[in-house]
Parts: C-alpha cells; sequence; structure tokens
C-alpha cells in the first residue's frame, strides 16, 4: 500500500485543466437542448413521466438514456423523470427487439398504462429490429408487440435524439386528429 502511495505522490495530477475556450460544436448542442427543452415545457406544462422498458436490448441504448440523467442534459430538471411503475407512467420508452419471453411482459406494461399514453421505440432494434429481425427467439421490432407513437434510429442513439424522440411522441400525442395503430392481437 505504501508504494502506491508513494507512487501517486510522485506522479501528482495527471488530468489536463478543463478547456477555456468554447467549442461551436458544443454550444450549438447545447442551444439545441434548451430549445428542445422549451419546447417541452410549452407543450406539457408540466411533469412528464417515462418507464423505460428492456425489451431484450444489448444495452447500448440504456447508456444513452442513462445520459439523459446526467447535468448536461439534465431532463430531470425539466420536468421529465423516470418512474419504476407502468401505472406512473405517460410514455413508454423501451428498446431492443422484443425477445419471445419479453413479448408477453411488454403487453402487460402497456396494458398497465394509463391512457393517454405514448410508446417511443429507441434504436435500431426497436425500430426495426436491427441485427436481430424476428426469429424463434425474437418478435423483432417493438410495434410488432404494442402500438408505436414515434421511433428513434441509431445504434445506438444519441441523447439528443432520444430527446427529439420524446418531443415527437409528446407533440404527436397532443395533436387532436391523433391516429394510432390498432391494438395488436396478443
Amino acid at each position: 500500500m505504501w508504494r502506491i502511495l508513494r507512487q501517486t505522490l510522485r506522479t501528482g495530477i495527471v488530468t489536463e485543466p478543463a478547456p477555456s475556450v468554447t467549442v461551436p460544436a458544443i454550444d450549438a448542442e447545447r442551444g439545441a437542448i434548451e430549445r428542445i427543452h422549451q419546447d417541452l415545457l410549452a407543450i406539457l406544462g408540466q411533469a412528464l413521466t417515462i418507464r423505460q422498458v428492456d425489451a431484450g436490448s444489448c444495452n447500448g441504448c440504456e447508456l444513452e438514456i442513462h445520459a439523459l440523467n446526467n447535468p448536461y442534459y439534465n431532463i430531470e430538471g425539466l420536468g421529465l423523470k423516470f418512474v419504476a411503475s407502468p401505472r406512473h407512467a405517460d410514455m413508454l420508452l423501451v428498446t431492443g427487439p422484443v425477445s419471445r419471453h419479453m413479448a408477453e411482459a411488454l403487453r402487460r406494461t402497456y396494458e398497465a398504462t394509463p391512457e393517454p399514453k405514448l410508446v417511443l421505440a429507441v434504436g435500431d432494434c426497436g425500430c426495426d429490429g436491427g441485427l436481430f429481425g424476428t426469429g424463434y427467439a425474437s418478435c423483432g421490432r417493438v410495434a410488432n408487440v404494442i402500438p408505436v407513437d414515434a421511433t428513434v434510429p441509431g445504434c445506438p442513439p444519441p441523447p439528443i435524439a432520444i430527446l427529439r424522440g420524446i418531443l415527437a411522441a409528446v407533440r404527436l400525442g397532443q395533436a387532436p386528429d391523433r391516429q394510432r395503430r390498432p391494438d395488436l392481437p396478443g
């Protein structure tokens, strides 16, 4: 242990200081995030609760979804929060191709979500089955199991794309002439 401590003291701080100059690309993304936040607040005027369901993904999309809760995107500060129960949710955010073992659980989660409910399929696998498609162990895309309002393609999609997808789903949900796909047979 002393050897490690001596090595640490000899090496010192190895990180570099934060840049003092602003980077235009980061500023542009930050501006886009602010606009999405303002649009969501204007439409909702209140909180939106989201139940995230992993229907069989590789967890790449989940890492990007978790990034939404970091201080950079700060969706909690906006009033969007993730909940543990579908009974408290306004939106289902589903990732991955739906595995045969998760199909019934996803249907039950959908049924437990109160109306008006929104469904957002995230990632290439959730949108169109991705690499896995439909097979003996996979039902394929989320829309093969439950009705979907909006999709966010990408493998995995960046957090800002997921934010845009949430905004698109909320806008569709607010439309007076909202057309949903009919419920699929169980």
